[in-house]
This record gives C-alpha cells, structure tokens and sequence, in this order.
C-alpha cells in the first residue's frame, strides 16, 4: 500500500480527477458484478472505494492549499 499512495502523491491534478473518474465507474461495474453473485467482487471493491478515498483526500487537499495561497495573496 505505501507505492500505491506515493503514485497518487506525485500525480498532478488532472491526474487525479481522471483516476476519480475511473474509479468510479469501477466502483459501478464491481458493484454490478456484486449484485450478480460474484464472490471476487467484494475484495476489489473495498480496495477501489479506499483508493477513491486517497485520491478525493489529495484532491480536496490540494484545493485548499491552491485556496489559502490565494488568500495570502
């Protein structure tokens, strides 16, 4: 898990908000695959709605320190 989240620290923001797009409509698909009895499904999807979490967090992270730079200024 710790490459997993220096990859996304070191991605730019249109990075990231590609990456949330993507895991989002992976979240739909595993959740789909969920409902169809697919026992694989449930592991992949904690692991995909926890990365969706770090990626959101660096995401509003960045956002409000773009913000509070601009305040200064």
């Amino acid at each position: 898990m710790p490459r997993r989240i220096e990859k996304i620290r070191e991605a730019g923001v249109n990075e990231l908000e590609a990456q949330q797009k993507e895991l989002t409509e992976t979240i739909f698909r595993l959740r789909f695959q969920l409902s169809t009895g697919q026992a694989e499904a449930l592991k992949r999807l904690r692991e995909t709605k926890k990365d969706l979490a770090r990626v959101k967090t660096l995401l509003r992270a960045r956002e409000l320190n773009t913000a509070a730079k601009a305040g200064k200024a």
